[in-house]
């Protein structure tokens, strides 16, 4: 009999389509972010094809098919005085949420982390997502008193460098 198991290991540009897909399903839970298959579909290449080595997507995959996803970003943090990590795009497909799948792509996330050095991992998670945040809690993440604030940048493609 044949095991059925699942394989954690970096996006390709041939994932693209299934991770626009758990794009969709995780901006479906998350308030503040709209879905828009073509800017998922451009950030996702542009973070695959970035050799720096500061930027990671890994994926779950079981014979053939990907189940979830989870990116990762390298920042300079003055508070570490080093590198740190901003996790994004934690999401699996629903049927195979419960399954060990999302705990098997952050375990990959943090080895990755340590591997680059990196001391800090941090990610942000949907305040009312009271699934997800006793998952990450489960797991070994902690919630801190910082809040997350965002401006939205609006680029006037009319106006060239300055």
């Amino acid at each position: 009999m044949t095991e059925n198991k699942t394989i954690i290991r970096p996006a390709t540009l041939s994932d693209t389509d299934s991770l626009v897909d758990l794009l969709r399903e995780l901006f479906g839970i998350e308030r503040d972010f709209e879905f828009d298959a073509r800017k998922q579909e451009r950030g996702l290449r542009r973070m695959a094809a970035d050799a720096s080595g500061e930027r990671c997507i890994l994926v779950a995959e079981r014979e053939g098919k990907i189940l979830g996803m989870c990116s990762a970003q390298v920042l300079i943090s003055t508070a570490e005085g080093g590198p740190a990590a901003m996790v994004e795009d934690m999401v699996v497909f629903r049927e195979y949420r419960g399954t060990g799948t999302g705990k098997a792509l952050l375990d990959a996330i943090v080895s990755w982390a340590e591997a680059s050095g990196i001391t800090r991992l941090q990610l942000l998670a949907d305040k009312d997502n009271e699934t997800a945040l006793a998952f990450y809690e489960h797991i070994g993440w902690r919630p801190t008193g910082l809040i997350c604030l965002r401006r939205k940048i609006i680029r006037n493609e009319g106006i060239g460098n300055i």
